[in-house]
């Protein structure tokens, strides 16, 4: 049976009403355009920011559980990709 992840280990995970990574991240790159279009009024601009420290937050710990798992996976190291191993079909790092 396969193990489920921890959730634990990624506090966005922990959120049912928190959007996916690639939803939080076009959500932080709308506010960024907005908020440099410098149309907002004070409260609304506040408001925008306190949003996208929210979101900036939850692709954080999305990013650092996801690399958490990758090093699980690794044996505790991680590797530069290199696209030439990968190609010739090793996806052990040599050495």
């Amino acid at each position: 049976m396969a193990k489920s992840p921890d959730t634990a280990a990624n506090p966005a995970t922990t959120d049912p009403a928190a959007p996916s990574f690639e939803r939080a991240l076009a959500e932080l790159e709308s506010i960024v355009t907005a908020m440099e279009a410098g149309q907002m009024p004070l409260q609304e601009s506040l408001d925008a920011y306190q949003r996208g420290v929210q979101l900036l937050r939850q692709c954080r710990d999305t990013l650092n559980a996801a690399e958490q798992q990758i090093r699980i996976l690794e044996g505790g190291e991680l590797h530069d990709f290199d696209p030439q191993r990968r190609a010739a079909g090793s996806d052990k790092p040599e050495g």
